[in-house]
């Protein structure tokens, strides 16, 4: 009778053991543009798919875009640190003040391609402002290529910008408009072309890789850019996952998690921003637009008149003088980057 106790124990423990191993898990991944946008359809949903096809399709990931699980924006950060939503991707600069030391990356003239400047970022938040992120699950940062001007009159010299109501993505973007001269406008990106349509804005600041989800350059047909390896400004980025989410996991399925997190996932994401903003371009092209490249000269009275928002950075920013340097330094370094591990 014993005998027969154990082996109905023993089978017991095998039955539970294996529907433990085949426990699937659903993640709801939340974020704020439409599917067509350059991250969720060239970074999240193939990013998704690798982590469902390297768990076995253990793991389940739901994506839903354009806030389809209710809230603004701006809540999406602590959508995912509160269990709202599992895992979200936003623009850290809807929240300003919250990633001071963050914000670095956000200053004029730090951005050099989406690859180089993202996979810059992930290091500098990795050694610095991982405190910044304390209340949820980091998997990834990153920025986005060199940003530009997409307006409806020309913008040829600082002296066209004066005045010019221009939106702005960030507290440190809205402040180097208003050193530059123009009148900053901030609003979360889905809200540009209904305020570009109904004359709210007369221009953005935008990179190129989104404004073909936005139709931004049917909507204005003049584009200004700089001259030079560095652009103007970029935006930052974060993919993050609820905490107890991740911690639910089984450690072989947070180990597939892990995989798909931090440096290379970070480059793969600029990577698609990089090749984003040359589909951009090539549609603005088609489209018979206006294009602008400020000379070297012209480019340089533009970096000395947003220099106080730099210089504003540091002044508030504890170590702001060091931290400035390395991203500095390491935005620009000479970097090997892998990337025949990116999504296709």
């Amino acid at each position: 009778m014993k005998f027969i106790t154990s082996i109905f124990a023993i089978a017991i423990f095998f039955i539970t053991s294996i529907g433990a191993l085949a426990q699937e898990f659903t993640l709801r991944l939340h974020h704020f543009l439409p599917a067509t946008s350059t991250i969720p359809a060239d970074g999240l949903a193939p990013w998704a798919k690798r982590i469902e096809e390297a768990s076995n399709g253990r793991i389940k990931i739901e994506i839903y875009p354009s806030m389809q699980l209710g809230g603004a924006p701006p809540q999406l950060f602590d959508q995912a640190r509160d269990g709202v939503a599992d895992i979200i991707w936003t623009v850290l600069g809807y929240t300003p003040g919250r990633f001071p030391k963050s914000e670095v990356f956000e200053t004029p003239f730090m951005v050099t391609s989406g690859v180089d400047t993202s996979r810059a970022f992930q290091e500098y938040v990795e050694n610095f402002a991982m405190d910044e992120f304390e209340d949820v699950h980091l998997i990834a940062v990153h920025t986005h290529g060199p940003g530009l001007f997409h307006t409806r009159d020309s913008l040829t010299s600082l002296e066209d910008l004066q005045g010019m109501k221009i939106r702005g993505g960030s507290r440190i973007i809205n402040e180097m408009l208003a050193n530059l001269g123009a009148e900053p406008i901030g609003m979360p990106l889905p809200s540009v072309p209904q305020a570009l349509a109904s004359g709210v804005i007369s221009g953005t600041t935008i990179p190129w890789e989104v404004t073909t989800a936005l139709s931004i350059s049917e909507l204005v047909h003049n584009h200004t850019d700089f001259s030079g390896a560095f652009g103007l400004y970029t935006q930052t980025f974060a993919l993050v996952m609820n905490k107890e989410s991740y911690n639910n996991l089984p450690a072989d399925l947070q180990a597939i998690i892990d995989a798909e997190s931090g440096v290379q996932i970070s480059m793969c994401f600029g990577a698609a921003m990089d090749a984003g903003d040359k589909g951009g371009r090539d549609v603005a092209v088609s489209l018979g637009n206006n294009f602008v490249t400020l000379d070297p000269e012209e480019t340089a009275r533009w970096r000395e008149a947003a220099q106080p928002t730099i210089d504003k950075w540091i002044a508030e920013t504890p170590n702001g003088q060091v931290l400035y340097d390395w991203a500095t330094t390491n935005v620009s370094r000479a970097y090997f980057s892998d990337l025949s591990k990116c999504y296709n």
